[in-house]
């Protein structure tokens, strides 16, 4: 097939990637031998560098053996973005096993249906939410619990002022430990810092149980192996080769690393390139964020719009120095030219739009790294041995010409097996190879690819399809509004109308009639919302994607 998005890249971009042989961890033990006094991680002060997480690696992976962990078992981890996570889930994959990693403010009635269909056997989880896994325990697979504390690895001092300090109210709700299961700091004291050898088959084993569907309600698996998530980090590490250097590079990994985005660019990626991961566990202190790339200087940002103008928005903004970054990636949903107009004039920085999804380990297209060839309001071009096409909404057998508006199919190394114990939902999406994304998107003669939205959240309001994507860029632009989602509601003469929710600006006051009227002047008439709800906030899933389900769902 053509690829036109070939000509765009970015001189020295390989047009193909070669996937590294062995495991996923194996990255992890090259960047120990070549960076071992790299920093690797730094999490609330403490620094760890690559020789100290490579052994305490080997160590969980020789505690989970001793639990009987073996190959083919699954290991689930309910945890922040802490030492932990990075410790558990290098380890879970050493002693063989496939790792899922859980929302940890999953509630028990999403627990139960994870560990169920994961059939996990042992669950890593943070103190403060013993008590969800306790309530679905009986039901579950669960022999062995492993419970970490969000100040096991912070200084002496913190660990003894935390919990009677910081986390005095949370603590007052977390159960007694039930006789079996085990503190994190025993769990690692009681093993040795060898793994077990473990035969691993990179193209067939799955590495990660990766559950989607946060903004459809259908929770699903993607059956992720090894190769899979090597190959993504190969491909973003060849985007970004000629404006990175191995070794040097700081990310800040904000984004849940239980989410796949976050996973693969703040840790995998960052691991292969004996890189420092800052760990961020709670993004949503926004001043505190901002402290912390002030103080330790980062270089790479995965972030989400919603992030980004949270971070140029903030009243203490300009009290920090966040120029350091050099390039923030942005995935999840789409990033307005307004959004990067604004974040870039903060951070004197690159932010770039890319597009992934969980079954596809998650990065398919992103923008060059480069704002003389990035388009603002693309997704950009496929990723090294990626293939794209367009294919018509009603017939995904018919691939559509250049331009037109149809179901954006990806192709390559990334994609998954498919979903875990959903055949019938495995074939509804992938196809000789083809992964159907469920996104409605056109690419241009040159390749490059726009989304215009989700399949699902097409309205269609008297026979004229209205994408909520383009109203909310335009709303966008309006200097009062800080953050906007459109959905279609019901309407007696048009079938479907457009509704927006808007979040102003702080200390901003506006009318529906001078929104609408702003909409008037920049779009067509019946794209204009008829309906406008003023709101305090939008809800999101924890990665910061607004979920217009829970908006229709809340105007029923």
């Amino acid at each position: 097939m053509e690829r036109p998005w070939y000509k765009n890249y970015v001189e020295g971009t390989p047009k193909e990637i070669t996937i590294p042989e062995g495991p996923l961890w194996k990255g992890l033990d090259d960047a120990v031998k070549t960076y071992p006094d790299n920093e690797a991680l730094f999490f609330e002060g403490v620094r760890i560098t690559y020789r100290e997480l490579g052994e305490l690696v080997d160590r969980a992976a020789n505690g989970f053996a001793k639990m009987g962990v073996k190959k083919g078992d699954t290991v689930a981890i309910m945890l922040i973005n802490c030492p932990q996570f990075v410790i558990s889930y290098f380890g879970a994959l050493k002693a063989g096993a496939t790792v899922t990693a859980i929302n940890p403010l999953s509630m028990p009635k999403e627990l139960r249906i994870y560990l169920q269909d994961t059939k996990a056997s042992t669950i890593v989880v943070l103190n403060f939410f013993y008590g969800v896994v306790e309530a679905v325990r009986q039901e579950s697979n669960l022999q062995n619990v492993i419970v970490a504390q969000g100040w096991d690895m912070m200084s002496k001092i913190k660990q003894i002022l935390a919990p009677k300090t910081v986390y005095k109210k949370e603590m007052k709700s977390v159960p007694p430990l039930r006789e079996g299961d085990i503190m994190w700091n025993d769990f690692i004291a009681n093993t040795v810092p060898e793994a077990p050898k473990v035969e691993i088959n990179p193209a067939k084993d799955i590495a990660v149980y990766q559950f989607t569907g946060g903004t459809t309600g259908v929770a699903k698996a993607a059956m992720l192996t090894h190769d899979n998530l090597k190959a993504n980090c190969e491909q973003c590490g060849a985007w970004m080769e000629w404006m990175a250097e191995r070794g040097k590079e700081a990310f800040v990994a904000a984004l849940p690393l239980q989410h796949i985005f976050g996973q693969t660019i703040s840790m995998n990626l960052a691991i292969s390139w004996g890189s420092r991961i800052i760990l961020v566990p709670n993004a949503r202190d926004i001043e505190k964020l901002l402290k912390l790339i002030d103080s330790q200087k980062p270089t790479f940002f995965p972030i989400v719009s919603t992030l980004a103008i949270s971070i140029y928005s903030h009243p203490a903004a300009a009290k920090y120095d966040v120029t350091s970054l050099k390039l923030s990636i942005a995935g999840a949903m789409a990033l307005p030219p307004e959004v990067t107009r604004r974040y870039e004039e903060a951070t004197d920085s690159i932010i770039i739009e890319g597009f992934g999804l969980s079954e596809a380990s998650p990065v398919t297209h992103a923008n060059p790294l480069d704002k003389q060839k990035r388009k603002v309001g693309s997704i950009g071009l496929p990723f090294p041995s990626t293939d794209c096409k367009i294919v018509d909404l009603d017939d995904k057998t018919k691939d559509l010409p250049i331009g037109e508006i149809g179901e954006l199919a990806v192709k390559g190394p990334q994609v998954m097996m498919g979903y875990h114990n959903r055949p019938d939902e495995t074939a509804d999406v992938l196809k000789d190879g083809w992964l159907f994304t469920g996104d409605i998107a056109k690419m241009d003669e040159e390749g490059w690819t726009y989304i215009v939205d989700r399949k699902k959240d097409m309205i269609n309001a008297s026979g004229y399809k209205v994408w909520p994507n383009d109203v909310e860029e335009v709303l966008f632009e309006h200097p009062k509004i800080r953050e906007v989602a459109v959905i279609g509601i019901p309407d007696e003469t048009r079938g479907e109308t457009v509704k927006a929710f808007v979040v102003l600006e702080p200390d901003q006051t506006a009318t529906v009639d001078e929104i609408r009227a702003f909409a008037k002047e920049k779009m067509a008439v019946y794209k204009v919302p008829t309906h406008i709800e003023f709101v305090k906030d939008l809800p999101k899933t924890q990665v910061g994607k607004i979920l217009r389900r829970e908006l229709r769902e809340g105007t029923k």
